[in-house]
Formats: C-alpha cells, sequence, structure tokens
C-alpha cells in the first residue's frame, strides 16, 4: 500500500505525472476495504463511478488538460450533501430510498475541479440527532480508538480523511459539526463565514446557523479547497457576495506581528479545560509567542449566553423542518432526533423571537472583541471520549467551545494541537475576523510547519 499523501502533495505529484490518479484511487479503495468495516466511515460507496472518473481524469491529464490540485483526487461528502443519482440518506429512515435529482453546489464544483467521488460519509440523523443505534446506519468510530466517539456529525467525513480513505470531504457545521469530527480525528476542519460557502443541496438542520466547509489532513489541504468551494451562489439566499482570494496565496508561513486573543474569561471561569488540554493550548501559544506573535486577552460575553441563544434557535428551526415527518412517520426517526424535534415544538414563538434579537447583541461583542486581535485562538474541545449514546438532553446540558461562532458567524478552524497520554489528537481551534478565512488559515499553517504533528497518523486501535 503506498504512503498516505495529502491532498497537496498527490495533487502535486499527478500533475508532475509522477503519480496515476487511477493508482491513487486503487491505494484509498484498498484502504477502505481493509478497515471500513470497522470504522463505518462510508455510507455509500461509489465504487464503479470513482474508477471511471478517475480513469477520466488520467486520461485528460495525460492529453494536457490538468484542471488543478483537485484533478484526479479522491473525495467523499457528508451524506447530507445531495448527489445527483447518488442517494443522500442523511442516516436517516426517513430517506433510505431518496436519489436526489441533481447535485449539490459543492458536489458541482469539486467534479468540475476533476475530483473523483468515492462515496457518501456517515453522519448523525439529519447532522443533528446523534450517536445513534437506531437509525440507517451503524455510528462510525474513530480510528485512533475503535472504542471512542468520532463526534459528529461530520463523523464519518472525519474518520475517513484520518484513515486515509480519502484525500478531502466536505461537512456541516451548525454548532461544531465540522470542528468536533476535525478535533476527534486529529484532522483540519474550517467552518467558514456564514454564507461564504454555499449550501444550496445540503439539507438543513437549523437555516441561520448552518455551514459548510471541508475538511482535510492539513490545512494547506483545506485552503485547496476553500478555492474551489468558496464563493457566491444566487441560488442560496444566505450567500454572500463577497470577493473570494487565494486561500493558498496566504499560507506564507509568517506570523510574525500577528496579534492573537484569547477568551480566558471562558477558560478560567466559564467553562475550564482539563488541565492536559489547557496545557496544550498553553504549548501551542508558545509556538505562536515563539514566531513572533503576541498574545492579549479578550472580553467576552459569558459562554452559556451563546449557548442558549444558539439552541432555542436551533431547536425551533429543526421542528420548522421536520415537523410533517414528525406527525407523520415519527417511528421513522431515531430516538435522540425524535425528541429533540419534540423539544422544538414545545418552544413558544417570542422565545424564539427574543433569541434571534440577542443573536444580533452577541454577534455583534464577538466583532467588537476582534477589533484588536487578528485571530483568536482557543481549544476546540477535549480529546475524544468513549463512544456511546447520549441522552437527547445531553443538547442542552453539554457546553462547547464551538458553538459560540456560529451565533457569530466568524471562520473558524480545527486543527491537531498534540497528543494526550493515550494517544488521542488535542485540537487548537483558531477564530477569524468576518470572511477573513485567509488569515486563519496562514495561523494554522504555521503551527503546522512549526511542529511535528502532521507526522502522525493512527493505527486502528480495536
Amino acid at each position: 500500500m503506498a504512503e498516505f499523501l495529502t491532498l497537496a502533495e498527490a495533487g502535486r505529484r499527478i500533475a508532475s505525472r509522477d503519480l496515476s490518479p487511477v493508482e491513487l484511487l486503487q491505494d484509498c479503495l484498498a484502504r477502505v476495504d481493509a478497515v471500513d468495516d470497522k470504522l463505518n466511515s462510508f455510507v455509500t460507496l461509489t465504487r464503479e463511478r470513482a474508477l471511471s472518473e478517475a480513469k477520466a481524469a488520467e486520461a485528460e491529464i495525460m492529453a494536457g488538460r490538468y484542471r488543478g490540485p483537485m484533478h484526479g483526487i479522491p473525495y467523499n461528502l457528508k451524506d447530507i450533501f445531495e448527489t445527483k443519482g447518488i442517494r443522500t440518506t442523511a442516516q436517516s429512515k426517513q430517506l433510505a430510498d431518496y436519489v436526489p435529482a441533481a447535485d449539490c453546489d459543492a458536489q458541482e464544483k469539486l467534479a468540475a475541479a476533476g475530483g473523483v467521488l468515492l462515496g457518501k460519509s456517515a453522519t448523525w440523523e439529519f447532522a443533528h440527532g446523534g450517536p445513534s443505534w437506531d437509525v440507517l446506519f451503524p455510528p462510525c468510530r474513530n480510528p485512533w480508538d475503535l472504542n471512542k466517539d468520532p463526534a459528529g456529525s461530520s463523523s464519518g467525513s472525519g474518520a475517513s480523511v484520518a484513515a486515509g480513505m480519502v484525500l478531502a470531504t466536505m461537512g456541516s457545521d451548525t454548532g461544531g459539526s465540522i470542528r468536533g469530527p476535525a478535533a476527534a480525528n486529529g484532522i483540519a476542519g474550517l467552518k467558514p463565514t456564514y454564507g461564504r460557502v454555499s449550501r444550496r443541496g445540503v439539507l438543513p438542520n437549523c437555516f441561520s446557523h448552518d455551514h459548510a466547509g471541508p475538511l482535510a489532513w492539513t490545512v494547506e489541504d483545506v485552503a485547496i479547497l476553500m478555492n474551489l468551494v468558496a464563493g457566491f451562489d444566487p441560488k442560496d439566499p444566505a450567500c454572500a457576495d463577497v470577493p473570494v482570494p487565494d486561500y493558498t496565496a496566504a499560507l506564507t508561513g509568517e506570523v510574525k506581528g500577528l496579534v492573537i486573543g484569547v477568551p480566558y474569561g471562558w477558560l478560567e471561569n466559564d467553562h475550564p479545560p482539563s488541565a492536559p488540554t489547557r496545557a496544550a493550548l498553553d504549548a501551542a501559544l508558545d509556538v505562536f509567542k515563539g514566531l513572533g506573535a503576541t498574545i492579549r486577552p479578550v472580553a467576552l460575553p459569558p459562554l452559556q449566553d451563546y449557548e442558549d441563544c444558539k439552541k432555542i434557535i436551533a431547536i425551533a428551526e429543526l421542528f420548522s423542518i421536520h415537523a410533517k415527518q414528525l406527525r407523520e412517520t415519527p417511528e421513522l426517526f431515531g430516538a435522540s432526533l425524535r425528541w429533540r424535534i419534540i423539544a422544538g415544538g414545545l418552544l413558544r414563538a417570542e422565545s424564539y423571537v427574543q433569541a434571534m434579537r440577542q443573536r444580533n447583541v452577541l454577534a455583534a461583542a464577538m466583532q467588537a472583541a476582534m477589533r484588536d486581535v487578528d485571530v483568536m485562538m482557543l481549544p476546540s474541545g477535549e480529546p475524544a471520549k468513549e463512544l456511546k449514546p447520549q441522552p437527547p438532553e445531553s443538547l442542552f446540558t453539554k457546553r462547547s467551545y464551538t458553538t459560540a461562532f456560529n451565533v457569530g458567524g466568524n471562520p473558524a478552524l480545527s486543527l491537531c494541537m498534540g497528543f494526550d497520554e493515550t494517544g488521542m489528537p488535542f485540537s487548537l481551534q483558531i477564530v477569524g475576523k468576518l470572511f477573513d478565512e485567509a488569515t486563519v488559515l496562514r495561523a494554522g499553517d504555521a503551527y503546522e510547519r512549526a511542529t511535528t504533528w502532521r507526522a502522525k497518523r493512527p493505527a486502528l486501535v480495536a
């Protein structure tokens, strides 16, 4: 089996004709066959289609029609991204036989770039309820330790990249569903600014907080994907008509003079991390200091205010999306999602309206806190814990370091910042100003260049 390659490395080798897209696909398929019966990261594998696309890519490249760094690269899509002629289930019995008639925006763009679609990856049910054992497919597992949770809801996206089965993927993030799996699986994942990447053809979870974004092994790979998927889509009413920079050009390796804000109030009072996670964060900040960056505290409203605001909005919008199916075929929902939808049906309209008004206040406070810094840094969360059923009310009782940035709409990146004593990844979260993914990616890439974490891949541990 060939060595693990990043998207960037594979793209360069394909461009120089040192690597065949067909050979690369065969290596990825060999890994799928070897380990995915343990991981459950794919829910649909498009083996024959992928082989056809890889052969077509190879023929184009040999004929001098190279399309760019995604040409001939195997990828998958979270199974809420609609794909023409390929079932899109959202891991739910409600959509067990749903085959879309059109591709989502992300699939259109990745296909146009010459990518090779290898299939659809596991998710929590409708990107919300999970992990669940009573839905269409069994839950995905973590390749660093099969007993650990790969996080959700983009669980299969994170696990399949970490295990080397694909080199790129797309996920969605409503409260941390890109950054959580990126963190748990030790990869890089970016929640772009709200409206930066089209959500057309992505099954909704919460209209006002849903983001689509890329996951890959390195920050450089994420930047390559952002060059392809970012941009205005008039068919997505939330998509912003804002110029898109060249994200890979921002990866200079330089962060000298960068001002990094740290929300110490959250970390010391609102939701203190474990001692090992705090030590990993402090060590990461020391790396940035050594590269010439400056660290300063930033003050934000209480973390719980962001949590409460988002969760009220989320369950109200969740109910609006699924109320008809809840009334007609409730038995086709898993228990976790069913109870969360019901909770949204009990919410008063005044609570939703007030939460939306409060969101404006909290988002404004976040942008004000960002004025005097270039980025904020904090953990993405704790290392992955045991994979086991979670009570539906955990949506309301658990705090996170990711949700606030869905409320604010700011771009936020998760990337590996080391490993705990059991070998599970720690994760750093880098947050930027609105539509400034370039600075976020520049900082993340500089950190990866200055550390050795990307040299370590998971061994599948039972």
